[in-house]
């Protein structure tokens, strides 16, 4: 069935595949959760990580009944398949968060403070079972909470449209259940979310791996570039070591840490693939979410650079250069050559999405400047073009000379350059760049 269906597959291959993965999933969930907390039950101590006012949320015995219903999720997720890869992608997730927890749980313990009052019924049959093997130990990142990320993607898209409301209710309450059954502290919320995250942009649903074709970049620049972004994560991981003694939303500085070292091992060899771009602009959940706080930083450093001047300029023949374009500011043309892997297209905006994701202050190859040059030619017919990049000042512009050269426009790069400038638009080239962009173009 399609996404507006609930593919429940009865194939034998899918169904061989989700229980060969529970069979080996569930016991390995068990026995390294269960490994861990007795590890540090047997620390002399173990610290705790929470906020005073933590005090004050409520205990709602009934929430236990949400907080256990991931269990049924979890198995139901992966008989809730089209096809056997798409197993192998949730399972792979699965083990990507236990594997990445139980470390930190390990290295990291720490210990829940909260005294649940006596609960009967229902609920208290299901917190006896619980108290059975989890113990107050393995708290941030939560198991629980990245496990929801994971298994709230898997089902929003393939749930009936009419039932996803439901869906999402349900799994905010699931959510809130680790706080309102005293189970966890605030912040092994966020620290869980980041794992989840992490684990779908490592294992996206309809692309490969962006660490699938990992090539160690000969580029030396890039290599640098890749070392800078990795040393500000370590920054950041630093700052998230020395402040969490002094408040438990340090451990939010995790976030720009990871971000930041994803962009680095992007410039290393993963290339633009780490930001999980389409062709047309737009880029996958988890990739938008765990690479926000780079993207801030991009944003900011566009407004810096380029605040007094033109959003964008005339070159020739309806062809505009610019930086990444607001709404507003993208509606005004027919078509947008868009060569920024970090920025997504403006929601809503009606103009074409034309993507070649590239990583900032890298030079672009003849392949991906000729094609972005082939559209530029091919799209000027049908309105007015835009081609942007961050600032406007390097891939863009790279294109933009492609274009200019191979459509005769200019007889070679220095002319191209000399047209860009005394259209208003200063533009950073370097000889190699221009080189290997205009190389083998008629």
């Amino acid at each position: 069935m399609g996404q507006a269906g609930f593919p429940l597959s009865r194939s034998a291959p899918v169904l061989k595949r989700a229980a060969l993965w529970l069979v080996f999933l569930a016991p390995f969930f068990y026995l390294t959760y269960g490994g861990a907390n007795w590890l540090a039950s047997r620390r002399a101590h173990v610290p705790n990580i929470a906020f005073t006012w933590e005090s004050a949320i409520p205990f709602l015995a009934w929430t236990i009944i949400p907080y256990w219903s991931i269990n049924l999720f979890y198995g139901l997720c992966l008989l809730i398949n089209t096809t056997p890869r798409d197993v192998d992608m949730l399972a792979r997730r699965y083990l990507t968060i236990q594997i990445i927890a139980i470390v930190c749980f390990i290295a990291f313990p720490l210990e829940a403070t909260f005294v649940r009052p006596a609960t009967s019924g229902l609920p208290g049959f299901m917190f006896a079972v619980l108290g059975g093997f989890d113990k107050p130990f393995n708290q941030a990142p939560s198991l629980h909470v990245a496990l929801l990320v994971v298994i709230w993607d898997h089902l929003r898209c393939r749930l009936p449209r009419q039932a996803r409301l439901l869906w999402h209710v349900w799994c905010f309450l699931i959510g809130a259940s680790v706080l309102t059954t005293w189970q966890h502290h605030v912040m092994d919320i966020p620290t869980g979310i980041l794992l989840g995250l992490f684990a779908a942009w490592l294992f996206p649903r309809d692309a490969a791996s962006p660490l699938a074709n990992f090539t160690l970049n000969g580029d030396q620049k890039s290599r640098r570039l890749g070392i800078c972004y990795l040393a500000c994560a370590v920054v950041f991981l630093v700052l998230a070591a020395l402040c969490i003694s002094l408040t438990a939303a340090a451990l939010l500085l995790l976030w720009p840490a990871v971000a930041l070292a994803i962009v680095a091992v992007g410039y290393f060899g993963a290339g633009p693939q780490i930001f999980q771009k389409r062709a047309d602009g737009r880029a996958a959940l988890a990739s938008r979410w765990l690479l926000a706080p780079y993207r801030l930083g991009a944003t900011i450093n566009v407004w810096l650079w380029t605040r007094k001047m033109p959003a964008s300029v005339v070159i020739a023949d309806g062809v505009h250069l610019g930086r990444f374009p607001r709404r507003d500011e993208a509606d005004r043309f027919a078509t947008v050559i868009d060569m920024t892997g970090e920025f997504q297209r403006p929601s809503g905006t009606l103009a074409r999405w034309c993507s070649f994701p590239a990583l900032d202050l890298t030079g672009l190859d003849k392949i991906q400047a000729r094609a972005a040059a082939d559209v530029i030619e091919a799209a000027r017919h049908q309105g007015p073009v835009l081609v942007c990049c961050a600032l406007g000042f390097q891939r863009s512009a790279c294109v933009i000379v492609s274009w200019l050269v191979g459509s005769r426009r200019c007889e070679n790069p220095v002319e191209a350059l000399q047209l860009i400038e005394r259209a208003g638009r200063r533009v950073y080239l370097p000889a190699e760049t221009i080189h290997a962009a205009t190389e083998g173009v008629p």
